[in-house]
């Protein structure tokens, strides 16, 4: 009789430990939704690429400039930003 328990017991804890390999279906329905909701809270104007009228505001000659003036901050380096703030006697 003590051995028929044993039985029960493996079984019962067999059929425990199986049931962390059933399949998931409402888990795989699901999956990946919340990534693609990111995605989608990320974007402002879906269709922006499609709208061909220029912005308002925007200077084209500023623009420019302003886009030469990034493009050469990576290329010279600011001598102001090189030097200590605090010199070695607490002056500047």
């Amino acid at each position: 009789m003590a051995i028929r328990s044993n039985q029960l017991m493996l079984l019962a804890l067999l059929g425990v430990t199986l049931q962390g390999c059933s399949s998931t279906p409402r888990f795989n329905d699901h999956f990946g939704a919340s990534v693609r909701a990111n995605l989608a809270a990320q974007v402002i104007d879906p269709a922006a690429a499609a709208n061909t009228s220029p912005a308002s505001g925007v200077d084209g000659a500023a623009a420019r400039a302003a886009h030469e003036r990034y493009q050469r901050s990576f290329k010279e380096t600011d001598a102001s930003a090189a030097s200590p703030l605090v010199g070695g006697n607490g002056l500047k």
